[in-house]
């Protein structure tokens, strides 16, 4: 159980899946119901982070490989959790980011093929001092999500090939299994609304039922 009096969600799942649209719902129903809210995003969140974002997601810098993602990502997240999740946790707030830890497991570790356990030991060091949080993966096909941003410019991410994304998939899918306490998988198929019915009876449960959610460990 987490030692901070706030609530931290992380929202994670494919590009294209949706994630951003049910973070701004789901902030909307929080603040109808009278709840302090903050919302932020990964990779950013602070100043220092979003410059790290930038060049993680510029498709100029293709050469990067990927130990140097996998450390600029937790970089950047060591910054956020340092400067504006755990005040705002302290402060009693429901923090919902956009993106957490477990998008490096997903995309590096599954997509990239890195090491799971590194990846797990650099990021529980990114994290000191986060306690339990609960994750919602929108779980959607990849073709689909990458037909939502085909019509815009992509960034470096997003510009991966098919077999990439639906290694992210699998691997979102993997990492739900392998905690259930933590992480659940909502369906992000159908319109917004119907998604958002999905996310809230998980939000709900977490806030205000019995679930507690899991810290991130590093492999022992």
């Amino acid at each position: 159980m987490s030692s901070w009096p706030g609530k931290l969600i992380t929202f994670e799942g494919v590009d294209g899946a949706g994630k951003t649209t049910q973070v701004l719902l789901t902030a909307a129903a929080l603040e109808q119901r009278g709840y302090p809210v903050q919302t932020t995003r990964e990779p950013g969140g602070t100043r220092l982070s979003e410059e790290v974002r930038r060049l993680l997601l510029d498709p100029q810098f293709s050469e990067m490989v990927a130990s140097t993602e996998a450390l600029l990502y937790a970089a950047a997240r060591s910054q956020l959790v340092g400067e504006v999740i755990l005040p705002a946790l302290e402060s009693g707030k429901v923090v919902l980011c956009d993106r957490f830890v477990d998008s490096s497991l997903a995309y590096q570790g599954y997509g990239r093929g890195f090491g799971l356990d590194l990846l797990r030991t650099i990021n529980a060091f990114a994290l000191v001092g986060l306690g339990a949080f609960h994750t919602i993966v929108i779980d959607l096909q990849p073709e689909q999500g990458m037909r939502r941003f085909a019509t815009r410019e992509s960034d470096r991410l997003e510009q991966e090939s098919a077999s990439f994304h639906r290694r992210v998939r699998d691997g979102y899918r993997a990492l739900a299994a392998a905690a259930p306490e933590r992480i659940r998988v909502v369906d992000g198929s159908g319109t917004e609304d119907a998604v958002q019915a999905r996310v809230w009876a998980h939000v709900a449960a977490f806030l205000e039922g019995g679930e507690q959610g899991a810290p991130f460990t590093a492999p022992i």
